[in-house]
Parts: structure tokens; C-alpha cells; sequence
């Protein structure tokens, strides 16, 4: 093994309060309702995570129009419009909200700045389901701002009263880009009363810029294609110097090319992946001759978020019988 090897496994990494939030309450409910419990949309953007649950007993559907009358549906992390709870309502079904509530607090500001009659700027992805859930709240006054060059093509006047919101699991880089560009349009734009990137996504890619800084010649970031804070992570390990980075669901996508003029390995996951894969990256990076990875953290994560209270509810109602 040469003596240079290295392996830096960044941190954080994986689950974040909202995932963690969000994964347990499906489980708890397999645990306390009849079967099946129904599941709107993956609740979180990790296949394992949701094939585990599947494993287990949940039924993942795309819209409630799947779900029998009555039935009991747990609705993602990312978070649903109006539109979809008033559909479970007509439809008398069991509803527990596990949207994470940093996603429910940037509900709460497009409720808000549409009430002051603002025409709202979300900075996001089309077709995520963030983005629907948040636009949904206020359609006719919201407008998709995907990337810095879109700010240009609006076609709103200079003084327009505008505010702007954000997707929370965005490039922290791009999206302040996205607003500076905003602000030079439009002087009046108004910020949300607090950043709405969430504190795990922008924590994870400070991670990633500090080992990425260390000369690494391959970043794996471990996570599915369709989480976006996990594509951000790739975006931000090339932008702050790694040599190489790839995404992998698992250790099985490592192609042994990557490796080979790679002496320094950094490792990091995304919010929605449970610790279990990336343990098998680097148990199968020791197997390729790597040293034990070397952790090196950049802070420490404390929040925690209460389960659903209509869960809590049932969940005491339970003990107490």
C-alpha cells in the first residue's frame, strides 16, 4: 500500500433531523396501525431507505388516488400543496405530515408574502417535489427561478414588489448568486425572514469544500440520483478542487478506473442516506488497499425534531392502553 494513501470521510454526513424525522415516523406507523400504511411520493430521495420500508410492509403511491378510502397515508419529507391535503380530506384517509419542518416553514413565508400581495421568486428545481408543495400554497403568485442566467428573462417591471424563496436543499453558492442577480433587478426584493436552505444541506457542502481543499483526487459522494442536496455535493467537490467526484448509490457502482490514480479518497453522503452505505464504501475501499478512513468533522449536528402530532397522539393513546 503506498504511504500516501488517504482516506477523509467528511462530517456531517447522511441523515439529517428532518430525514431522521421523517424515516422513523413511516416505521412507527407500520408499527401502529393495520397494514398496509400507504406512503405519498418516497418519503425520502434514498431507494435502500425506501426499499427497506417497502420491506417492511409500506406502499409507496404517487398520488392519493392510489390510496383506498379511508386507508392511513404518511406524506413526505418534502412536503405536499393545499390541493393534496384537501384531496385526503375528500377522500376520509388517515393522514400523518411528515414534511420536514424547515420545508413547512417556507410554506409558512409563501402564505405570507402572497397574503402581502408578493410576487414570489422560488429558487428551485422544476418538477421536485419541494418546489410543487411550496408553489402550490400560492400559485398565482409564485414564479420558478431555476438558475442565476433566468433572473434576465423575467418579465416583471424593476419596481415590482418581489420576495424571494428558496428550495431548501439547493447549492448555497448558486442560490446566492441567484439572489444577488435578484436584487440587482429588482432593488425592492424582500428576504425571507431567515435563509431558507436548511442548516444540514449547507452544513454538508461546507464539509465537502473543506476536505475537498486537501488535494483530493476523488470525491465519492454516496446517495440517490434524485436527491438533490446529494447532485449539489458532486457540484461542490469539483467546484472546491477535488480531481474527480462521482455519485454512487452503494459501494457496487465503484468503477475501479476511479481508483486508480486516486490517492486521496474523500467519502460524504447525503441527507437522506442511512450510515450503513457508506460503511460499505469504505469497508470496500480497505479492500482496494486504502487505509481506515480518517473522519474529519466541521460541526457538530444537535437538532432534533418532535414526530407528527397526530402520530405523538396515536402513539400515547397506544402506552396508554
Amino acid at each position: 500500500m503506498s504511504a500516501t494513501k488517504r482516506v477523509i470521510l467528511a462530517a456531517p454526513r447522511g441523515y439529517c433531523a428532518g430525514v431522521d424525522r421523517a424515516v422513523i415516523t413511516v416505521e412507527k406507523a407500520l408499527d401502529l396501525y393495520e397494514r398496509p400504511v400507504y406512503v405519498r411520493k418516497e418519503i425520502v430521495h434514498n431507494r435502500h431507505v425506501v426499499e427497506n420500508l417497502e420491506e417492511r410492509g409500506a406502499v409507496f403511491v404517487d398520488e392519493l388516488d392510489e390510496v383506498p378510502e379511508g386507508e392511513t397515508v404518511v406524506f413526505s419529507a418534502h412536503g405536499v400543496s393545499p390541493a393534496v391535503h384537501a384531496q385526503a380530506g375528500v377522500r376520509q384517509l388517515r393522514t400523518i405530515d411528515a414534511t420536514c419542518p424547515l420545508v413547512t416553514k417556507v410554506h409558512h413565508e409563501a402564505k405570507r408574502f402572497a397574503k402581502e400581495d408578493l410576487t414570489i421568486l422560488l429558487i428551485g428545481h422544476a418538477g421536485h417535489e419541494e418546489v410543487e408543495g411550496t408553489m402550490g400554497e400560492a400559485p398565482e403568485h409564485t414564479i420558478l427561478v431555476e438558475h442565476p442566467d433566468d433572473v434576465d428573462k423575467l418579465d416583471l417591471p424593476a419596481d415590482a414588489n418581489v420576495a424571494w424563496l428558496s428550495q431548501t436543499t439547493l447549492s448555497v453558492d448558486e442560490t446566492m448568486e441567484t439572489v444577488r442577480r435578484l436584487r440587482e433587478r429588482f432593488p425592492q426584493l424582500q428576504d425571507p425572514p431567515s435563509d431558507d436552505i436548511c442548516y444540514a444541506t449547507q452544513n454538508r457542502q461546507e464539509a465537502v469544500k473543506q476536505i475537498a481543499g486537501h488535494g483530493v483526487d476523488l470525491m465519492i459522494v454516496v446517495g440517490s440520483r434524485n436527491s438533490s442536496n446529494t447532485v449539489r455535493l458532486v457540484e461542490v467537490a469539483l467546484e472546491s478542487g477535488a480531481k474527480a467526484a462521482y455519485r454512487v448509490d452503494n459501494y457496487t457502482e465503484i468503477q475501479d478506473e476511479w481508483l486508480e490514480n486516486a490517492d486521496v479518497v474523500g467519502v460524504t453522503s447525503g441527507a437522506s442516506v442511512p450510515d450503513r452505505l457508506v460503511n460499505g464504501v469504505l469497508e470496500f475501499l480497505e479492500s482496494k488497499g486504502y487505509p481506515k478512513a480518517e473522519e474529519e468533522r466541521l460541526t457538530e449536528e444537535t437538532l432534533h425534531f418532535a414526530l407528527p402530532p397526530e402520530l405523538r397522539k396515536d402513539l400515547r393513546r397506544a402506552i396508554n392502553h
